[in-house]
C-alpha cells in the first residue's frame, strides 16, 4: 500500500471509531438516537415490507410495458449494444472480450446510478407513507436496492453469457467478484442514505446529483479501458480515487483477465462503505422526523 493510502485508512479507522463511539451513546429511541443493535433490529422488523415493497415497484414497472419482464434483459442488451459501437466507432477500440468488458461497466453502473440518483426525492416519493406511520426511512432505500439489484442480477446473468460465447477461462479469482458487489452494495447503500436526508433540505440536490452522476459515468471506465486512456498521475488518481472506477476495473480483472484483487484500495473503500452508510443512517435515525414538515 502506498504512502497515501496509509494514510487515507489512518483517518478513515479515526472517523470510523468517533463516529462509533457517538452513535453508541445509549439514548432514547425518541431522541433519535442510532446503534447498531438498534439498526439490525430495525431490519428484522421491516424486512417483510422492503421485500414487498420492492416486488411491487417491480411488477409496476413491468406492468405497462408491452414486452413485459423480457424488457429486463432487452434493455441492458440495447444499451451494451450502444456503447460497443461508441467503443470501437469512437475510441477505435479492439477490446478483448469486448461485450462483456461492456457488460461488465454498465452492470454496476447503471445499479449505481439508478440506487443513488433516486435517493434524492426518495423521502418526497413516500410522503404518504410517512406521514401516517412510522418507518424508518433508509428501509426505501433498500427497498429501491432491492430493485435495482434485481436488474444487476439479470446482467451479471447476460456476462456469464458473453463469458461463456468468448470462452473466457475459468479461475479462482472469479469468486473475488463476489466481495466487489458486497462492496459496491455498502457503498451504494452509505452515499444513498446521505443523499436522501440531504435532498430534504437541499432542494437544488435533485439538480446538482444528476451531473456529478454524468461526469461519474465518464470517469468511471463504464465503456473504456480507462488504465489505457489515462496514463501517469492522472489515471492512478481517477481509477483509485473514484469508488466506481476502480470497483469497475477490478470486476474485469477478476472476471476476465484471472487477476487478483487490490486488496489495499478495496479494504480503504471498504472502510469508506462503512464509515458513509454509518453516517447516513445516524443522519435518518436523528432527523427522520423533521423530514415530514419539511417535504
Amino acid at each position: 500500500m502506498d504512502t497515501v493510502g496509509i494514510i487515507l485508512l489512518g483517518l478513515l479507522v479515526a472517523l470510523a471509531l468517533v463516529i462509533y463511539w457517538r452513535v453508541e451513546a445509549p439514548q432514547s429511541r425518541k431522541g433519535g438516537a442510532f446503534s447498531i443493535k438498534r439498526f439490525l433490529s430495525d431490519l428484522r422488523r421491516y424486512k417483510g415490507y422492503i421485500f414487498y415493497s420492492a416486488k411491487c415497484s417491480l411488477k409496476d414497472e413491468v406492468a405497462g410495458s408491452f414486452l413485459n419482464w423480457a424488457w429486463l434483459i432487452l434493455n441492458p442488451v440495447m444499451f451494451m449494444l450502444v456503447y460497443a459501437f461508441v467503443q470501437i466507432i469512437v475510441f477505435g477500440g479492439s477490446t478483448q472480450y469486448l461485450a462483456a468488458f461492456v457488460f461488465i461497466g454498465m452492470a454496476s453502473w447503471n445499479f449505481f446510478n439508478a440506487c443513488v440518483s433516486g435517493s434524492v426525492r426518495t423521502i418526497k416519493r413516500y410522503e404518504g407513507i410517512i406521514s401516517k406511520v412510522y418507518v424508518p426511512k433508509y428501509v426505501f432505500i433498500l427497498s429501491n436496492m432491492l430493485v435495482n439489484g434485481f436488474k444487476l442480477l439479470v446482467s451479471i446473468g447476460l456476462i456469464i453469457i458473453s463469458m461463456i460465447v468468448y470462452q473466457v477461462p475459468l479461475s479462482w479469482t472469479m469468486l473475488l467478484f463476489i466481495p466487489l458487489l458486497l462492496l459496491l452494495f455498502l457503498l451504494t447503500f452509505g452515499i444513498s442514505c446521505i443523499l436522501m436526508h440531504t435532498g430534504v433540505f437541499v432542494d437544488d440536490m435533485a439538480s446538482i446529483v444528476p451531473i456529478v452522476l454524468r461526469l461519474m459515468f465518464f470517469i468511471s471506465g463504464v465503456f473504456y479501458d480507462l488504465e489505457g486512456k489515462l496514463e501517469g498521475m492522472l489515471g492512478v488518481l481517477v481509477e483509485r480515487f473514484n469508488p466506481m472506477a476502480f470497483i469497475i476495473a477490478q470486476s474485469r480483472h477478476v472476471l476476465l483477465y484471472g487477476e487478483g484483487l487490490d486488496l489495499a484500495w478495496f479494504f480503504i473503500w471498504l472502510a469508506i462503505g462503512l464509515v458513509l452508510s454509518a453516517i447516513g443512517v445516524s443522519l435518518i435515525y436523528r432527523y427522520e422526523r423533521r423530514y415530514v414538515k419539511t417535504v
